[in-house]
């Protein structure tokens, strides 16, 4: 392969002069087009072809699957060529430029050896001397194709002219290869970015009637996009109401397992003696009564996922065969005498503190485990109060459509229903709003109607202890001086009901926080009010503390 150059010195025309300009001046104006970066180069090797001679240019580029080196974008070569243009690294004219990224100028294809005559036969071509010349595409100072060109030998325009255009126009074309390629890898970017936001709007807590924007439930949202399509167990956590069991639902839905069983059973629920034949089964015969077989909720999961709610109240004997089905994957009913293999996910919630209960031994610390590899909290509603809102919006359109009664809530309904503490927490807040609506008369919820429901519901229910800490010691008289804080069992006993925030009542909670020192949870405390009913106290009657 001879690399020398022409040493003629004739200089060309202004015409000729002309074209290039006119050429580069149009490679350009592509290069800011290079969105369709086929039409663009297109366009490049037919000017090439059409204003200098430089006929049947050809990009080659690297094939991402084989890395043979193909013939991507061509002017005036049929499909037939274009498929026939492959080199490997190396092979021939075109893939030795790839290999080397040296120029190559072929003054004569007939006399040179390593000219293939692949893609275009030569009998094709004018039958007078042709020429090649391959240039080499760079990036980054490396080859990431050729282009290729053929000319008469005969042409009056100096050789060296030719390279030195090809030159220029094989670095616009990488360019314009560049901006594709940068281009594409956005755009990419942006339709897996819209894909998973899309997959987020389509897969938010809304559909699975878990509702609300506060940080707290945004965090357990985004927990559980991350591990839905995960194999790994989930414990629930939470006060009764929060929505453990929607939660399950909705990691179940949005996980590949969505069209297997979704199969819940409330182990608090169900007799110990029956909890055990309701999750395994039993044969026929197996005890009195078992007049015939019966698949266990295990086995109807398979495939699926299991949710085991109130797991804490799971009774001993069984917490050892549920952690076999969890080791092992297989399930052994009453009465049989084999092991049934299961595909089962399992989502177990509870209520309780199972770190205590393993302390206490009433629960296997081995199946706690088991059960924690992901743990999941869902919040109380006190702890979302930004949600109060949104939820209560929700549950009375529900019930005006549900009992056909129109209703409008009036001012200061939803800062009642803010303020509140809600110990039964969202179920407790839904009850509330159907008696509202229920209970509502010419068609609006008044704030009276909603303090007497408030007043009735914190006298069944003023806290709800499971959720607290457990008491704490009080310190022996004359050790401290000041009154140790009632605990939360005391608590349950002097936390009034819910009242009307009534303006004569502004010094006694100022005077309840200088004696506490500032300490509003004290002061709370020792007023009979929840920390949030004195925090909506002062907002309403706009104390300022500091």
């Amino acid at each position: 392969m001879s690399l020398e150059t022409s040493t003629e010195h004739a200089s060309p025309d202004l015409a000729t002069r002309e074209q290039e300009i006119t050429l580069l001046l149009e490679v350009a104006k592509l290069m800011g087009r290079s969105g369709d970066p086929d039409a663009a180069i297109y366009r490049i090797l037919g000017m090439m072809s059409q204003l200098l001679g430089l006929n049947r240019g050809r990009v080659l580029l690297p094939d991402p699957n084989s890395g043979q080196l193909r013939i991507r974008h061509a002017y005036g070569l049929t499909d037939a060529e274009r498929d026939r243009g492959s080199y490997s690294l190396g092979e021939g004219v075109t893939g030795r430029v790839m290999k080397t990224g040296q120029i190559a100028l072929i003054q004569d294809i007939d006399n040179e050896p390593e000219y293939l005559a692949r893609a275009i036969d030569r009998s094709t071509l004018p039958q007078e001397t042709v020429a090649y010349i391959a240039v080499p595409i760079v990036q980054d100072e490396h080859a990431i194709g050729v282009l290729g060109v053929h000319r008469l030998r005969r042409r009056t325009r100096q050789f060296q002219d030719d390279l030195n255009l090809l030159r220029v126009v094989a670095s616009m074309i990488g360019q314009v290869l560049r901006i594709h390629q940068l281009i594409a890898e956005r755009t990419a970017e942006l339709v897996s970015e819209n894909r998973y936001l899309k997959s987020a709007l389509d897969t938010q807590g809304g559909q699975y009637g878990i509702l609300g924007e506060s940080p707290a439930l945004r965090h357990v949202l985004k927990q559980v996009h991350r591990i839905a399509d995960t194999q790994a167990t989930v414990l629930v956590t939470g006060a009764s109401g929060t929505g453990k069991e929607k939660i399950a639902r909705m990691i179940h839905r949005i996980s590949q397992r969505n069209a297997k069983p979704f199969i819940s059973i409330n182990c608090a629920a169900i007799p110990a003696d029956l909890l055990e034949s309701e999750l395994f089964g039993h044969e026929k015969g197996a005890f009195t009564g078992a007049s015939s077989a019966k698949v266990g909720k295990i086995a109807l999961a398979d495939g699926g996922t299991l949710f085991l709610d109130e797991i804490g109240d799971m009774p001993e004997a069984l917490q050892s065969k549920i952690l076999r089905v969890l080791q092992e994957r297989v399930v052994q009913p009453i009465g049989g005498n084999r092991d049934l293999p299961v595909d089962v996910r399992i989502i177990a919630a509870t209520h309780q503190n199972l770190q205590a209960a393993v302390n206490a031994g009433h629960f296997r610390l081995d199946l706690f485990y088991r059960l924690n590899v992901i743990p999941l909290h869902m919040p109380a509603l006190r702890d979302r109060s930004s949600d109060v809102r949104l939820l209560t919006r929700h549950f009375l359109d529900r019930y005006t459509h549900l009992h056909g009664w129109n209703v409008v809530v009036d001012d200061g309904v939803l800062e009642r229903l803010e303020g509140f503490d809600w110990p039964g927490n969202i179920r407790q807040l839904e009850n509330v709003l159907e008696r509202a609506v229920l209970l509502s008369t010419d068609g609006r919820i008044g704030t009276p109607l909603i303090d007497e429901i408030l007043h009735e519901e914190s006298r069944i229910s003023p806290f709800e202890s499971e959720t607290r800490s457990p008491p704490a010691e009080a310190p022996s008289a004359g050790t401290t001086g000041q009154t140790a804080p009632p605990s939360s069992a005391a608590r349950t006993d002097i936390v009034r009901p819910y009242q009307r925030v009534n303006a004569s009542e502004a010094e006694r909670l100022k005077q309840a926080i200088v004696q506490t020192g500032g300490n509003k949870t004290r002061a709370a405390m020792a007023l009979g009010l929840t920390p949030r009913q004195l925090r909506y106290r002062l907002k309403k009657l706009g104390i300022e503390t500091t």
